[in-house]
Formats: C-alpha cells, sequence, structure tokens
C-alpha cells in the first residue's frame, strides 16, 4: 500500500499542512495554510479535497520535546502527558499543538500520529553549550539550552548532503517571524542561538531575544509587571514590533523603520561572528526562512564589513572565501520523510 502522509506544522497563529505521497515524488499533492483557525477547518479542507479517506500517517511538528524526545516518536497517551509536563517550556506553542492531535485523534482514530521535535537536532550539542550560568540543581531539573527550528536546519543539512556539498564548518540563519541561527560541525549542531525558550537568541518579529537578566528583575520589581504580563511583552509585543512601535514585518520596516532592521541586522551578525569561533572558521553561510530567503537587505547588512573574515557579497552574490548561499528550506518534507520511515519500520 502506498503511503499517504499528512504533515502539520502549526506555530503560535497559524497551521500549514501537506499532503505527500513519497513513493511517488516529493512534490505534495497539496499544501496550504489556515490562519486562526480550528482544527476542524483543516479536516474539512482536507474532505474537500477528496485525500482524507486516503490518508494513512500523520506527522505533527512539536516545537518542543524536552529531555525526553531526541528523535521522531509514535503518539500515545504516554508522550501526550509527556508534553503536558513540559507546557511550560513552550506555552505559546505546545498548548495548541497538543490540542490539535487530539482532536484529529477523535476524528481520525485509527490513523497512527508521529511527533516530530524541533529541539531534536540540537540534542548533539557538546554539554558545555547547554549549558547556563545556573545552579545544579536547576540545570538537573532540564533548564539548558535546547534550541529550536530543528526541522529546518535538518532540511537544509539533508538536502547539501544529497548534493554532495555538506561542508564541515556550516552556519544556518534560519530567519523568520521566529529567527535563529546554528553552529553545524559535519552535520551536527554543536550551538544554537535560541535557548530553554523560543524567545532567546537574538529578536525577532514579536520576541525580544535575549535580555540582560535584571530587565526582568526591574520590571517584576519596580515596573510592578506580573510574570504573564512580562511573557506577553517579550513574546508578543518585543522584538522588531516593540522597539520600531510599528510592526514586526521586515517588509514594512525595511520602509518605514530601516534603523529598526538595521539593530536586527547587528544582533545577527554578533552570533555569526560568535559561532565562526566556535566552529574554528566557516565553510558556508546559509540563510533561510522567510526573511533570510526574501530579504536581500537583511542578508547584505548581516554580511557587509566582513570580508577579513572571508564573507563578502557584490550585488547580492557570494564572492568571498565562505560560500554565501539562499536556500528554501522545507519542514513539512522533513516530517513526512520521517513519518514515513518510522511508520514502515513499525510495519516491519
Amino acid at each position: 500500500m502506498v503511503a499517504v502522509i499528512l504533515t502539520i506544522n502549526s506555530g503560535s497563529s497559524s497551521l500549514k499542512f501537506a499532503i505527500y505521497r513519497l513513493e511517488e515524488s516529493e512534490k505534495p499533492l497539496l499544501r496550504d495554510q489556515i490562519d486562526g483557525a480550528a482544527t476542524t477547518d483543516l479536516i474539512d479542507r482536507l474532505r474537500t479535497s477528496g485525500h482524507l479517506d486516503a490518508i494513512t500517517g500523520i506527522g505533527c511538528r512539536i516545537v518542543h520535546g524536552g529531555p525526553i524526545y531526541i528523535e521522531p516518536v509514535l503518539i500515545d497517551m504516554k508522550v501526550l502527558d509527556e508534553l503536558r509536563s513540559i507546557v511550560a517550556l513552550a506555552p505559546d506553542h505546545l498548548p495548541a499543538q497538543i490540542a490539535i492531535i487530539e482532536t484529529i485523534q477523535k476524528i481520525l482514530p485509527n490513523i497512527p500520529m508521529v511527533a516530530c521535535f524541533d529541539t531534536a537536532f540540537h540534542r548533539t550539542m557538546p554539554r558545555y553549550a547547554q549549558l547556563f550560568g545556573l545552579p545544579q540543581y536547576l540545570i538537573g531539573q532540564g533548564i539548558v539550552r535546547y534550541g529550536f527550528h530543528g526541522l529546518s536546519y535538518n532540511f537544509i543539512v539533508d538536502e547539501l548532503r544529497k548534493e554532495g556539498k555538506l561542508p564541515e564548518r556550516l552556519i544556518v540563519a534560519h530567519l523568520g517571524n521566529g529567527a535563529s541561527m546554528a553552529a553545524i560541525r559535519n552535520g551536527k549542531s554543536i550551538d544554537t542561538s535560541m535557548g530553554l525558550t523560543p524567545t532567546g537568541g537574538f529578536m525577532m518579529s514579536n520576541r525580544s531575544g535575549d535580555l540582560d537578566p535584571g530587565v526582568i528583575l526591574m520590571l517584576l520589581r519596580d515596573k510592578k509587571m506580573s510574570a504573564d504580563q512580562i511573557a506577553g511583552m517579550v513574546n508578543k509585543d518585543g522584538g522588531l514590533k516593540g522597539l520600531s512601535g510599528i510592526s514586526g514585518d521586515m517588509q514594512t520596516l525595511e520602509k518605514e523603520s530601516p534603523k529598526t532592521v538595521y539593530v536586527f541586522c547587528y544582533q545577527v551578525k554578533k552570533f555569526l561572528g560568535a559561532y565562526m569561533a566556535a566552529l574554528g572558521g566557516l565553510d558556508m553561510l546559509v540563510f533561510t526562512g522567510g526573511i533570510g530567503e526574501n530579504s536581500a537587505l537583511v542578508r547584505g547588512w548581516v554580511c557587509a564589513d566582513m570580508e577579513r573574515l572571508g564573507i563578502a557579497l557584490e550585488s547580492g552574490r557570494s564572492v568571498g572565501q565562505v560560500d554565501v548561499r539562499v536556500m528554501k528550506t522545507n519542514e513539512e518534507l522533513v516530517i513526512a520523510r520521517a513519518t514515513s520511515k518510522l511508520l514502515k519500520a513499525r510495519e516491519g
């Protein structure tokens, strides 16, 4: 029987889905997005498309696997209970992702579901790269750097490997509404900018990125803000949106607040330099994600004045020792591949 895989990639405000028949093609039979919609809308679209009854497996992006999950797993009650236990690590994503799984299980109870974790790619990081300067008892409770966008990084590494062009020292900048960077040696993550939660690293569309811990203490003590108010500020009203006072949309800011865009690029550049040091040099830099793929201004400002480090662009083209590339990522395809592989292994 030919496997027909439904992939579900849900974020904090939208749900992307696709249908794959990988034995025939890696191009999706159907690909679409639902903004701010219920899971029942997804089922209705699949039913209308005529694909619903053909589905043999479902792969779901799960933003956080905590310290437990380092590879895709078949979803059962134990997995759901363990995900509920780590909701605090990704409160803007995990509750909705769990709810989607539970709803689909009720509607399609006989279709196996697979969880693919955004944190799994980074579990190869050396222990010293995972640690915060916190007491050991907290580290023992799983308060360490996890990293995210792992499915995207996985895709870039797989594509470069297929082309025979996977370098020893690679940095990938996944720049979108959520944005991060990873230092990758021989296809394995050795460090990444996001931390315990997707809020860390450099600033993003709505997220603050790294902050001096004293800022949080000041907001709590002097400004009398609650934890929930601070969470809303750093996750929904911070970043480009907060700094500009206009918008978190990069296209809008390139026209209306280029100074804000420059601050974003400066922060990205600092991480780029740090990860070049961590890798001991750099062979290739890849830009991906909505901003990374589409904003020549951002790529240009990030790479500006880096000639002595081997990075140089002329008219958007790489002319330095470091190969600078733009690649379109495909998280849904990574989910489909992993789901198909796991279900085939399950069948024996």
